[in-house]
């Protein structure tokens, strides 16, 4: 346990530390940082479900060319994410072996989480923000001029309250929600961090059933932040985090919705459940002392027919979906 992060506070409800680096990459350099292709690298952890936001926001919009992208393994000790997958255990193009050093680069001794993603700026080497929610939004407003031809509109500008008005009910209940079960350090804690959950699920649920996306008839910035808690769902959260009223797979319209983003280029080509089982069941050791790695659920069904282009609407829209990898 020495070597691991302790993630449950005894008797106490689960708060997460959100005191981020809030600088931003822009266009108009506002806070010293411009857009500019080539000069800033993304790091991630498929495992992680921030992360994988900007994984699927950046493949969605055809960034790849102009942010490079260095992957984490899925587990990490006290001290960083490291670049175990990398040759010698180094990141090739920062060359460091954990993350920790750009973040001290840019604030030394820096003391609060270590946390992917994060966009490092390569000719200094030291992180320019960890701001996850803002990250995604900029990839779509501010590196416009480097988006593919036909990526699609995650923001639209004529729906970005009620889009706004979404995230903010699926962070809270939802994506920090399942959180809150599975570090939740008393039984009353738990149960009602539970109780919300399922609320907001079945809110969805209804919201979903007559129409194919969250927001408008395209997919938009609302449905990869829900996506990214949904298919951790049965593999992690179920079990790991006591998230047990029933599963994903026995909620039929999440489930045919989540499959219908799954199958739809950009979301399940970025997506590991081996990265994410791992993560959670080697680093929280605090809930799972063992560090054993269940071999189920069986993830095959979540290439089964959907159904859900019945509703209409186009994941794209005018736009078209990114290439192949």
């Amino acid at each position: 346990m020495s070597e691991h992060d302790t993630y449950v506070k005894a008797n106490q409800p689960y708060e997460r530390d959100t005191r981020y680096i809030e600088t931003r990459i822009t266009r108009d350099a506002a806070d010293g940082f411009p857009v500019e292709a080539g000069r800033y690298r993304l790091v991630v952890s498929y495992a992680c479900p921030w992360a994988n936001r900007t994984i699927i926001v950046r493949r969605l919009l055809g960034l790849e060319d102009a942010i490079s992208m260095g992957v984490c393994g899925p587990t990490h000790d006290k001290r960083s994410w490291t670049f175990d997958l990398d040759p010698g255990e180094v990141d090739p193009v920062l060359g460091i072996s954990h993350l920790q050093d750009a973040y001290f680069a840019r604030i030394p001794g820096y003391e609060k989480g270590i946390t992917v993603p994060a966009i490092v700026d390569v000719p200094s080497g030291a992180v320019v923000t960890n701001n996850f929610p803002q990250i995604t939004l900029d990839f779509e407003q501010e590196w416009v001029d480097f988006h593919r031809d036909g990526a699609p509109d995650l923001y639209p500008e004529d729906l970005r309250g009620e889009i706004d008005e979404i995230n903010a009910h699926v962070y809270q209940d939802v994506n920090n929600g399942v959180y809150r079960c599975g570090f939740a350090g008393s039984q009353e804690s738990y149960e009602a961090a539970h109780d919300q959950l399922f609320s907001r699920l079945d809110w969805l649920s209804e919201r979903l059933k007559n129409q194919r996306y969250l927001v408008g008839d395209t997919i938009t910035e609302a449905d990869v932040r829900l996506y990214t808690t949904l298919a951790r769902f049965d593999p992690v959260y179920h079990g790991h985090f006591k998230c047990n009223r029933e599963k994903l797979s026995e909620m039929p319209v999440l489930w045919a919705y989540a499959r219908d983003l799954y199958q739809t280029p950009g979301f399940g080509d970025c997506t590991n459940f081996d990265h994410i089982k791992s993560h959670y069941y080697e680093v929280h050791l605090d809930i799972n002392p063992s560090g054993i790695v269940p071999k189920g659920p069986d993830l095959t069904n979540w290439n089964t027919a959907h159904g859900r282009e019945r509703l209409g609407g186009s994941p794209f829209g005018s736009g078209s979906a990114p290439a192949p990898l």
